[in-house]
């Protein structure tokens, strides 16, 4: 296994269980997320309050019912790419999609990473409109 595979592989277990902090140890201090689409989600997530907002947002919108399921992960010395299925309930539909989390990686360290979801109007309908 490539360390940068098993760099994320701990990050998304450390987020899994909740521990925020231990998903930011395996991150640069200036740690960008960039969430794509027209949706309560959609935005630029800088550094930890960045990264503790996303996570509130999507516990707020979802309820506390968001999952993430990690199926694949792939990495080489400068990039690494998480193959993901997101679950969460929002109202009282249940949303289901899968996505690629795309990362720059620096000296073993997640510098940035961009969502894409495999099809954009279901990660759109997962989160709902964004707020105005």
């Amino acid at each position: 296994m490539h360390p940068n595979e098993a760099l994320l592989r701990n990050a998304y277990a450390a987020f899994a269980r909740g521990d925020l902090d231990g998903y930011l140890r395996a991150c640069t201090e200036d740690f960008v997320f960039e969430a794509p689409g027209q949706n309560a989600m959609s935005g630029t997530y800088r550094g930890r309050e960045g990264l503790f907002a996303i996570a509130r947002k999507a516990m707020e919108i979802s309820g506390g019912t968001f999952q993430e399921d990690v199926e694949d992960v792939l990495a080489n010395d400068r990039h690494g790419v998480v193959l993901a299925r997101h679950r969460l309930t929002r109202g009282a539909q249940a949303k289901d999609y899968r996505t690629a989390h795309v990362y720059d990686i620096l000296d073993g360290a997640l510098v940035r990473c961009w969502e894409h979801p495999r099809d954009a109007s279901a990660f759109d309908d997962a989160w709902g409109p964004r707020s105005r």
